[in-house]
């Protein structure tokens, strides 16, 4: 009998599935578990904005209709927020949409490109599905980026680096002057994808917002989300910004109403609610000084964290997320990652920041921490 394996490059045979943090309905329908909370896949745990929630409701009796397939009024107000034209505004079931349609349009065998190590998974398997070679490029001490290797890394075969800043799951950051030196050296035929998914949590004066570099000369896309500040996670909305002639190939290139109707209204509706906004910022700031906090007060190591998670090195990761799953909390290991030690822990509301806290005093009681694998202090 013939395998579909044997029909397919063997990069793509190869491949592991994308492993999303695990549901609550599956640790409840697993242990009988009730009163789960989820701190795993970085959502908003303020939930979306009430506009987006009333904008919903109100277009229901609406979905035997199809979306509007060009997403004209989504991306009518994105290109006024961010003051470009229509033009250069390419909406999508999610950021992740635009990383696979541009991996399918500018690589192939004998073509790569480059990312760095520990960064969002969906690099490397875009690259590989599109029978790229992906190219992973060490991090600095601390878990910093080294665009100067990623640099260093480019060659004549090199179409597309790939760049997620704030970092998931590090939640590290590169500045200004790095990344202006970096473009200095990148050939004009390379395409930069500056994936911006928690941009909005920043506040680091020297971080540098990709949309300001772009020009004519450049083949820079910007990308961003309504998953994480605007909390629509579960509608699959992104977008990206670029050159027109790169807006005109993803167009090509997509799924006929690629973004779902409910999707459309409830970004458009989202983008108008600032207070949903400032309290995302708020409760995000205040539970990341919390756990930050009480990391330290436990002895746990951690990465500062520039988005709404934190990472924390803590001896056995799959074991320890396994124990603090029985207590009822989830939280993401990072095996997959190449960070077998480490967990990547959502900042949720208070009362579950306080919860997770307590089960890791619990779970470390049994599972004591072994001394620090990271390749540096860690500082950001």
């Amino acid at each position: 009998m013939i395998k579909a394996e044997d029909l397919v490059l063997s990069p793509v045979a190869a491949l592991h599935p994308y492993e999303p943090g695990k549901p609550i309905e599956e640790l409840e329908h697993e242990d009988g578990a009730g009163d789960v909370i989820k701190l795993a896949s970085n959502e908003n745990p303020l939930g979306p904005s009430p506009m987006a929630i009333a904008a919903v409701r109100a277009a229901l009796a609406e979905v035997n209709r199809y979306p509007d397939g060009g997403c004209w009024a989504l991306t009518r107000k994105i290109a006024a927020r961010h003051q470009v034209g229509m033009e250069r505004i390419f909406a999508a079931s999610g950021s992740v949409e635009v990383l696979n349609l541009l991996a399918f349009l500018f690589l192939r065998p004998g073509l790569n490109a480059v990312f760095s190590e520990h960064g969002f998974a969906i690099y490397a398997l875009a690259t590989a599905a599109a029978g790229g070679e992906g190219r992973a490029i060490p991090m600095k001490p601390g878990y910093n980026f080294d665009l100067d290797a990623i640099a260093g890394a480019i060659d004549g075969s090199t179409r597309l680096v790939f760049l997620d800043n704030p970092n998931n799951p590090t939640g590290t950051i590169f500045r200004k002057a790095e990344w202006e030196r970096f473009l200095a050296k990148v050939p004009e035929q390379v395409v930069i994808v500056a994936d911006e998914a928690y941009f909005e949590f920043v506040r680091d004066r020297d971080y540098p917002d990709s949309l300001n570099y772009q020009d004519p000369d450049r083949l820079i896309v910007t990308l961003r989300t309504f998953s994480k500040i605007f909390g629509l996670a579960g509608l699959r909305v992104g977008y990206a910004v670029a050159r027109p002639d790169i807006i005109t190939l993803l167009h090509k290139v997509r799924q006929p109403f690629n973004v779902t109707s409910l999707a459309q209204i409830a970004a458009i509706a989202g983008l108008d609610d600032a207070p949903h906004v400032r309290q995302t910022l708020e409760n995000n700031a205040a539970g990341l000084a919390y756990l930050e906090h009480e990391f330290k007060r436990l002895g746990i190591d951690f990465v500062p964290s520039h988005a709404n998670f934190i990472l924390a090195e803590v001896g056995d990761g799959l074991k320890v997320f396994n124990g603090l799953l029985k207590l009822g909390v989830i939280v993401r290991p990072m095996g997959g990652y190449g960070l077998p030690g480490h967990l990547r822990i959502s900042v949720g509301l208070e009362h579950e920041n306080r919860r997770l806290v307590s089960a890791l005093k619990q779970v470390l009681a049994k599972t004591p921490l072994r001394a620090a694998t990271n390749r540096g202090a860690i500082t950001d």
